[in-house]
């Protein structure tokens, strides 16, 4: 990753948490503005001023505008920061174990919130600037409310806990022979508590399941998640605290009932039909399609168990050509890679991104949008974060090249620095041209 050194000039500063970059050519999470006077002040952008807005000035004024109406730094662009809608952060640092390891079983709680602090700031490294952790304990929203307090410098981390039931997806990642397990819920009652539990606790949001899994040990991907009156009082329960709620299914069954049910986004999307697709569209449900994690143990190998990548195979066997339909029919697919450090690692968001536009026919630039904007508004942060804009939060890549024309310039190597929540988190704030 580029260290590019910043000099203290008026065209480009930064002390702690204030800085002003004249004259960079900005694309502000919806379109190109051009060269442009982006300047924050704590957590907020305090002035977007394209060069354009000058063009009224007069002749013999020195406005932002005006300073900013030459390119002062060729070669590169300012974009927001990505949104990664789906990541567990709940693994090892060191080597990736995590759920369905030994490891979350015999290491202390105070250790492992270091570990998904570790996480947390290794993807802002490399641009992912606001997480959301599905399936999160009590460790993921203490570091989150840590970075958002200022305890620790990290991005912005949301965490959804869930509520599934005895033998169910998120139940099986632990081995059935522990007695010490993640709660679930196996009423109606009982999830209306667990529901009232996580929001006690600090969650942000709820994850629900709809069918079964690929990682989890022992279940088939087939298999009914809780009945409808359970995941109705979950659902309500949900939302009259203020919650999204988030499904997880890999069935046509389970996108079905996640719809009938009234759900906010959909987690992975495999097993889509063609009967889906107009809801999904009329709906606007977001659709997180965590593309490279499935490849990856389909292909199976290495430490991947057997009876995971025969799951996996099984429900991309048809994901391709249907995910390419649904693309191209307009549904409203986000960046949500599940990536957890093993499988998708630090800087993964990137490759998924491209994946995502070879496997959904879109443009660049749609897909820029689909993993900045748009996948902050899917999550309720729409009015706050994903776009260059005033009173926004300072959240944004200075990237070498145009990523909304060619993702390809959107790599490890082309990012001189990544700013989050208005302080410079890697690399450094370039310098301007004379």
């Amino acid at each position: 990753m580029s260290t590019t050194t910043s000099t203290s000039s008026s065209s480009s500063t930064s002390t702690g948490t204030e800085g002003t970059l004249t004259g960079i050519t900005v694309w502000n999470g919806e379109t190109l503005v051009g060269p442009s006077t982006v300047t924050w002040s704590g957590d907020r952008l305090t002035d977007v001023t394209p060069a354009s807005a000058g063009s009224a000035a007069s002749a013999g004024s020195a406005t932002s505008a005006d300073a900013a109406a030459a390119d002062r730094y060729p070669g590169l662009s300012l974009i927001p920061g990505l949104v990664d809608t789906h990541v567990h952060l709940d693994t090892s640092v060191i080597d990736g174990a995590g759920p369905g390891d030994a490891w979350p079983l015999v290491t202390p709680p105070e250790e492992q919130a270091m570990h998904v602090a570790a996480h947390a700031q290794r993807f802002a490294a490399f641009g992912v600037t606001t997480l959301r952790d599905l399936a999160a304990s009590s460790i993921q929203i203490s570091v989150g409310r840590a970075f958002d307090q200022g305890v620790l410098a990290g991005p912005r981390l949301l965490s959804n806990g869930p509520v599934g039931m005895t033998a169910g997806h998120g139940d099986l990642f632990t081995p059935p022979r522990f007695r010490t397990r993640p709660p679930v819920a196996d009423s109606p009652d009982e999830c209306r508590r667990l529901v009232r539990e996580w929001a006690r606790e600090g969650a942000t949001g709820i994850k629900i399941y709809t069918s079964g899994g690929i990682l989890s040990m022992g279940d088939q991907v087939g298999w009914r998640n809780q009945t409808r009156a359970e995941l109705a009082a979950t659902i309500d329960e949900a939302h009259a605290l203020g919650m999204l709620v988030a499904a997880h299914s890999h069935s046509a069954e389970g996108i079905d009932i996640a719809l009938a049910e009234g759900v906010d986004s959909i987690e992975h999307g495999t097993g889509m039909t063609d009967a889906q697709l107009e809801q999904l569209v009329t709906a606007n449900i977001p659709v997180a399609p965590t593309l490279i994690i499935n490849d990856i143990v389909a292909a199976g190998g290495g430490t991947i168990r057997a009876d995971s990548s025969a799951k996996a195979r099984g429900v991309i066997a048809d994901r391709d050509p249907m995910f390419l339909k649904a693309g191209r029919a307009g549904v409203r697919f986000v960046l949500g890679t599940d990536a957890n450090g093993r499988f998708v690692r630090n800087g993964g968001q990137l490759d998924e991104m491209r994946l995502m536009q070879q496997a959904f026919d879109w443009s660049a630039e749609c897909t820029l949008v689909a993993s900045t904007s748009d996948a902050a508004a899917s999550i309720g942060l729409g009015a706050t974060v994903g776009l260059i804009r005033q009173g926004f939060v300072p959240d944004f890549i200075v990237v070498r090249g145009q990523p909304w024309n060619d993702l390809g310039d959107l790599v490890p190597e082309n990012i001189v620095a990544v700013v989050s929540r208005g302080r410079v988190t890697a690399g450094a704030l370039p310098s301007a041209t004379a």
